[in-house]
């Protein structure tokens, strides 16, 4: 699915990430964990083409759909959650009204409400944010921080949907600072000084 080979990007003179390589097969549920700024959010935004490396190579399948949640998920504040959503799906006309309503029933919110976006907490806003990221039946997934503002019995309901989207052969990348324990992760990494290293001992 995914090819990343001497990755290099630095923000003035600071190098985030140094020489970096990964290989992800289909299907794969991938975590990646590490300190504030180490350069979990700035690989995800080349993965995505948000932004341009300086040296290295990114090859993904010619079939990848990526979903992505990076940083804070950006919405319309004034308007709705069901607004927000049928206007990202209007973009590429996939995802259905009856898939979207699911979502929201599977993740707690209501769909039906009227009330606007700069209303909701950090919880919901990241529910709508996993929403969107896997609404159009993507197959590789990209997850920044997904459980932030998150309580258990919802980290709980998050983590039984990445299990039924891995089921599915998706592939999954988590970077995070919880370590999700109830999630079959296929390989671990930890993301230090630019360098991604295989965590055999986690």
């Amino acid at each position: 699915m995914l090819k990343i080979h001497n990755l290099t990007k630095a923000f003035q003179n600071h190098v985030v990430l140094n020489q970096l390589s990964l290989n992800i097969e289909d299907g794969e549920l991938v975590y990646i964990y590490g300190i504030n700024g180490s350069g979990k959010s700035t690989l995800f935004k080349i993965i995505c083409g948000i932004l341009e490396q300086e040296e290295g190579e990114i090859q993904l399948n010619d079939d990848a759909y990526i979903g992505a949640l990076i940083e804070n998920p950006g919405f319309l504040d004034s308007e709705t959650l069901r607004y927000n959503l049928h206007f990202l799906a209007s973009l590429k006309k996939i995802a259905t009204k009856e898939k979207i309503e699911h979502l929201c029933q599977e993740f707690h919110l209501d769909y039906y409400q009227h009330s606007p976006m700069k209303t909701f907490s950090l919880g919901m806003r990241q529910k709508a944010g996993i929403i969107q990221a896997i609404m159009e039946n993507q197959n590789f997934i990209l997850l920044d921080e997904p459980t932030r503002g998150l309580d258990k019995e919802a980290i709980d309901m998050f983590c039984q949907y990445i299990i039924k989207l891995h089921n599915e052969g998706k592939t999954i990348i988590i970077a995070s600072h919880d370590f999700l324990n109830q999630l079959p992760f296929d390989h671990i990494y930890h993301l230090k000084n630019g360098e991604l290293l295989l965590d055999e001992n986690f």
